[in-house]
């Protein structure tokens, strides 16, 4: 039986918010997505304030949906998520503000990850279809000089059975989890909320993963910046997620938004960044509407300046 975290409130067990305020997301461009984002802004303090009581029902009407059947109606094809990178016209300019990075619990992140957790936060299947993308994109295991960094790691990284190379970093926030990670050769406990540059020099790694936690970083261009820094030329960033969170310590426009949203915001931040190709999204879910969906933005780092 799966360890998988099961507190209804931190495991983020409240649906993603599909896209009730912000229909045909798929065909949206991301200058339109910040209009409406931003002139339906609302208190997330206010709306969290209801805390266990307050029924999805309210909870999704305070996002302006209409009906029960809203939610439901905005369902898509799986392959609709791997569409809403493609020839994607950015806006000049960086679209999200300060306060889109907020977070209801603004208290340290270094004591709220201070106890080990010991758990999944995805389910078996999503875990496999993720291991099974790392298979078939990672280097071969074994492969000479390669070095790979795990962002906001613990104590396990989903990397496919058996699979080493010489040199794989974990970066996180808790330093028992990050002893029990067994493809881990090394590791670093860092709150890039608190200082995002990283500790690597330039053109260090060949792969970059972080799994479910791009949710979490409150700096995220400076982090992505740094990440185009520190990887080699041609290396890749590969972002996974799904629609599971610590809800409190999520960022605000993340939990005020759906799946296709949230696959247009990790693109914004390789966008954004600078130094990377364009970005990617690939729906990896592997029974829609039966386990937790699971989505990947990637990018490679640009072979040129």
């Amino acid at each position: 039986m799966s360890n998988r975290l099961i507190n209804p409130i931190l495991a983020g067990v409240y649906p993603p918010f599909s896209n009730s305020f912000l229909p045909h997301s798929i065909s949206y461009k991301l200058n339109a997505f910040a209009y409406n984002y931003t002139s339906k802004r609302i208190n997330r303090r206010k709306v969290l304030g209801f805390g266990i009581t307050c029924s999805w029902f309210q909870f999704m009407n305070l996002f302006g949906a209409k009906s029960g059947n809203s939610f439901l109606a905005s369902a898509r094809p799986k392959s609709s998520i791997n569409e809403v990178l493609k020839d994607y016209q950015w806006p000049e300019q960086f679209p999200f503000k300060e306060e889109d990075f907020q977070r209801f619990d603004e208290s340290s992140d270094a004591v709220f990850y201070d106890s080990p957790r010991f758990v999944t936060h995805i389910d078996d299947y999503a875990i496999a279809a993720l291991t099974r993308f790392y298979s078939e994109v990672f280097p071969p295991s074994n492969t000479p000089g390669v070095s790979m960094l795990d962002m906001c790691s613990s104590w396990v990284s989903h990397f496919p059975k058996g699979y080493k190379q010489e040199r794989v970093v974990g970066m996180g926030m808790n330093e028992e989890e990050l002893k029990r990670n067994p493809v881990l050769t090394e590791y670093v406990v860092q709150d890039l909320n608190v200082d995002p540059k990283l500790p690597f020099e330039d053109n260090s790694f060949d792969v970059i993963t972080n799994v479910v936690s791009v949710d979490y970083l409150t700096k995220p261009l400076e982090v992505f910046k740094e990440m185009s820094r520190i990887l080699k030329p041609g290396g890749m960033a590969i972002m996974s997620f799904s629609n599971r969170c610590f809800f409190t310590k999520a960022i605000s426009v993340w939990t005020s938004t759906g799946d296709a949203d949230h696959v247009l915001i990790v693109g914004s931040y390789f966008h954004y960044a600078g130094g990377f190709e364009p970005p990617q999204a690939v729906d990896i879910s592997p029974n829609p509407g039966r386990s937790d969906p699971m989505y990947i933005v990637y990018s490679r780092k640009l072979l040129t300046a």
